[in-house]
């Protein structure tokens, strides 16, 4: 089974690498962050994505997002973060499993194999989380300027990164400030990331 695993720490995507060789089941390529992952999508086939939610570049979220619109490849996300957001947004991307990096090694396995044969996995904690959290207010372009400005970059950077006119992300960044009852676009971002939304 060929496996295409995109996470930005090294010291993690080494180790679950090294974990995942271990039976011989399974054949590892590794992506150091999103865009990355999603060159290697383009270029190559793969069985399962594994990826984390948060990196440099594109998010495990909008790479299931990518996966769920091109091809038939499984999505697990993995995340050291069990935010009600996060899960809502794996389940809508297509994902066929959500697991806390703190999961014990054979859970992984098994998983996989359960997401190879179909099922869903989701620690029941979790999809509890989720089901009972409130909605996501973002849309996907407001989710993406409020990311770039909670990174800290300015106006015309986030207009330069999205291809769009300053006007448009402060269009973007005012409606986002207002959906989530923030102070300023930092406020924002800190009360979307919190919740997963981000």
């Amino acid at each position: 089974m060929k496996i295409l695993l995109a996470e930005d720490q090294a010291m993690v995507r080494g180790a679950l690498a090294a974990l995942l060789s271990l039976g011989g089941e399974f054949e590892v390529t590794q992506a150091c962050d999103g865009d990355e992952a999603l060159s290697l999508l383009k270029t190559d086939s793969y069985d399962l994505l594994l990826t984390d939610i948060e990196m440099p570049g594109l998010t495990g979220l909008e790479l299931a997002k990518w996966c769920q619109q091109h091809s038939t490849i499984k999505v697990i996300i993995l995340t050291t973060f069990g935010r009600a957001g996060y899960i809502k947004r794996a389940i809508e991307s297509g994902a066929g499993g959500f697991l806390l990096k703190d999961a014990p090694s054979d859970t992984l396995i098994k998983s996989i194999k359960k997401v190879m044969s179909g099922k869903r996995v989701i620690d029941p904690e979790l999809a509890v989380m989720a089901i009972s959290n409130d909605n996501d207010p973002l849309n996907d372009k407001e989710r993406r300027a409020l990311r770039l400005a909670g990174d800290g970059k300015s106006t015309a950077e986030i207009a330069s990164s999205l291809f769009i006119a300053e006007g448009t992300v402060r269009n973007y960044l005012s409606e986002a400030i207002s959906k989530l009852n923030a102070t300023n676009r930092i406020d924002a971002a800190r009360i979307a990331k919190q919740k997963g939304w981000l």
